[in-house]
Order: structure tokens, then C-alpha cells, then sequence
């Protein structure tokens, strides 16, 4: 029998998941699965906010995550698809051929839409932007940040900062305030939180033009900012799209129930790369909605080989964990759809659950590399260190 195989593109929180439960469920000679990311450090997203305040995490070196999986690892930026020929070709003018393409390139920050954000504005598109932001706040001249998007990356970075530099000022600039998903309790608590770290609130705002030391707004009125954060606008890799695969406006691959490309049978799409579909809408790019996906791709793909059917795709949102700084946060419990339960989490007792789920991946990994999953809830350990 010849040889599958099965290529991963990207090695984030979707990509890494899809990997090693995909050799996990496929343990035979003839099913090969290689893992491809330009970088060999893991980059923990959810903690980015973290990394941008000079806190020093975990180095996760990706070739050590994936030992005795049996995953083949390729450093190397993707610079096309060529889906006819089921070949990816890398920098160097290396091509690797594949039968199954599991796309999880994910998203990063749209720095086009507006004027001068890609010359002047910081972003947490990886590890390598946070680090430049801490540079930029150690220095003596860090006086003002503005922090442009509501949004809950917004808000844990806007708080981030004004906890770990009670001297600089940070404006936290919106179209809604901070919380607007949340129901009216959460959004109440993130409102004093932020006011008691000192943190200013623009709502309905916007920014028209990032200028090398400001913002200015809609309306012509600027602001002085000796840096900026922007964490609003998402846009996909445009790879896909350029291999002839059938994408939204923003450059994700349309999927089916199954999580295949409606153009490509062969590619499952996953994360933040691809637009899904469930009977209360669509799904929008977490963490945590990222490895359902990916645990959904892997396995279609091992029922497949084994002669099976995919399964449709089932997902609905549970949470919505916000850090406040290292002690406080807030947890606003949903429905599937995303709308607010009543139930709402605070203090410190958030401050554990939130720092319990952003850990979550990592275990996982390990658990999925050995037993293939369910993924365990990890109870407190390294996560929870420097909390209070």
C-alpha cells in the first residue's frame, strides 16, 4: 500500500491539536502527517497580552512538543498551494506533496483598512510584535498608549499594561465599550476594573489614520499616543485564495458540515482559516473554538482512511474568559450562540479559571500525543504562578 499523506499547515492552537491527534488515530506505516510552521517556538495567543508587558512565559519549542508523536516537523513560510498537483511549496523552493491538506495558517491583524497602522501601529500577530511592544513600554519614554478595538484582546491588553505600568497612560479607544457582548453584570465589572487601573474609554470612536506619535479620529480630533496597539480587523492568509479555493472577503476557506473545503474535498480547514457554519451562525476565530476543530478535522480525516464517513461539526460557545491584569478577571458563561447566560464569574475565582483554560492546550498536547484525547482540565499548577 502506498504511502498517505497528510499535511498540516500551521502550528498554532488548531494546527498542533490537528497533528498530533491525527497520528495518534492513524498509527500506521502507510499514513505519514507533517506539521509546517515558519517558526520552531509555539506561540500561546491567548497570552500574548502577557508577553507584550516584558512577563517572561515558557519558551514551548514546537520540535520538543511533537517528540515521539510520530509528526514530522518542516520549518518554513508557506508561498503557495497548488491544490490541482496537492503540493505546497515552501521558501527555498522546496514543494511537498500531500493526498489530505489540513489548512490552519490562521488569521492576523488587518493592517490595510486603515491609513498608517502597518508603518506606526504595534500588533500581536506573534510573539516576535508582542516582544517589540515590551521593548517599546520598558523604555523611559513610554508615556501614553493607545489601545485601538474593545474588543476582549482589547481589554485584557489595555488593563495589562496600565497594571504593569501604573505610570503610562492608556486609552482604550472603541466603536462599543468594552464588555458589549457581555450582559449587564460582566460589562459592569470590566468598566470598574478598567477605571480603577486608571485606564481612559472612548466609545464610539474611530480611528481614521495611525500617525507616528497619535491617532486620529473620526471628526478630525487626535490623540497623542507614544505607541499604539491596533486589535481590531482579522484577515487570513491570502494562500487559499490564490490556489483557486473558494474564500470569503477575508480570505478564509469556505468549509462544508464536515469542515472540507466546498472547492477542495481533499483540504479541511480550521481556526481562524476557515469560515464554519452552525444553525445559530458563524463561527468567529478563538482559542477555544480552534481545537473542537481541529480534534473534528483530525478525526474525518482517520475515519476516512479507514474506509468511513465524516461527521458533520458541532460546536457552541460556552465562555468568555477576560483577564483584568494577574488578579482580576471576569468570565461571562454563554449560550451556544454566544449570548450572555446570567451566570457571571469573578475576582480571584475567575482569575483561576481563566489561567486554568488559558493552559489548557498545552496538557493537551501531551494527552492527545499519548491517548488521543479527550483533552483534561488541568487544576492550577505552573499556569497559576505569580497570581497573587
Amino acid at each position: 500500500m502506498s504511502e498517505h499523506r497528510v499535511l498540516v499547515l500551521g502550528a498554532g492552537y488548531a494546527g498542533m491539536t490537528a497533528a498530533l491527534r491525527l497520528a495518534r488515530r492513524t498509527r500506521r506505516a502507510d499514513v505519514r502527517v507533517t506539521l509546517v510552521n515558519p517558526v520552531t517556538r509555539f506561540t500561546e495567543r491567548v497570552r500574548l497580552h502577557q508577553t507584550a508587558t516584558g512577563q517572561d512565559l515558557a519558551d514551548l519549542q514546537i520540535p520538543e512538543m511533537l517528540h515521539g508523536s510520530g509528526v514530522e516537523f518542516v520549518q518554513g513560510w508557506v508561498t503557495g498551494v497548488d491544490a490541482a498537483a496537492g503540493a505546497v511549496a515552501l521558501d527555498g523552493g522546496r514543494v511537498l506533496a500531500y493526498d489530505r491538506l489540513v489548512y490552519a495558517l490562521g488569521g492576523v491583524t488587518d493592517t490595510q483598512s486603515v491609513p498608517g497602522v502597518a508603518e506606526h501601529a504595534y500588533t500581536f500577530d506573534d510573539a516576535s510584535c508582542a516582544v517589540r511592544l515590551a521593548e517599546h513600554l520598558a523604555a523611559p519614554a513610554a508615556g501614553s498608549v493607545v489601545v485601538v478595538g474593545a474588543g476582549l484582546t482589547g481589554v485584557e491588553s489595555a488593563a495589562e499594561i496600565a497594571e504593569s505600568y501604573p505610570d503610562v497612560r492608556v486609552v482604550l479607544v472603541g466603536g462599543q465599550g468594552p464588555g458589549a457582548m457581555m450582559g449587564a453584570k460582566a460589562r459592569s465589572y470590566v468598566e470598574a476594573a478598567l477605571e480603577r487601573l486608571g485606564v481612559a474609554v472612548r466609545v464610539g470612536a474611530e480611528v481614521t489614520k495611525v500617525l507616528p506619535a497619535a491617532v486620529e479620529l473620526a471628526g478630525g480630533e487626535v490623540l497623542d499616543a507614544d505607541a499604539v496597539l491596533w486589535t481590531c480587523g482579522v484577515r487570513a492568509s491570502t494562500v487559499a485564495g490564490e490556489a483557486g479555493m473558494a474564500v470569503d472577503e477575508r480570505g478564509r476557506i469556505v468549509t462544508d458540515a464536515y469542515l472540507r473545503s466546498v472547492s477542495h474535498t481533499n483540504v479541511y480547514a480550521v481556526g481562524d482559516a476557515a469560515v464554519i457554519e452552525q444553525n445559530w451562525g458563524t463561527m468567529h476565530g478563538t482559542c477555544g473554538a480552534a481545537v473542537p476543530s481541529a480534534i473534528h478535522a483530525a478525526d474525518s480525516i482517520a475515519r476516512e482512511l479507514r474506509g468511513g464517513k465524516p461527521r458533520p461539526f458541532r460546536y457552541g460557545y460556552v465562555h468568555q474568559p477576560v483577564s483584568l491584569g494577574r488578579h482580576d478577571a471576569v468570565i461571562q458563561f454563554t449560550r451556544p450562540d454566544e449570548r450572555p447566560r446570567r451566570a457571571v464569574l469573578t475576582g480571584r475565582r475567575a482569575v483561576t479559571y481563566k489561567e486554568a483554560f488559558c493552559a489548557l492546550p498545552l496538557p493537551g498536547f501531551k494527552f492527545i500525543s499519548r491517548y488521543g484525547g479527550p483533552i483534561p482540565l488541568p487544576r492550577g499548577g505552573s499556569a497559576t504562578r505569580g497570581l497573587g
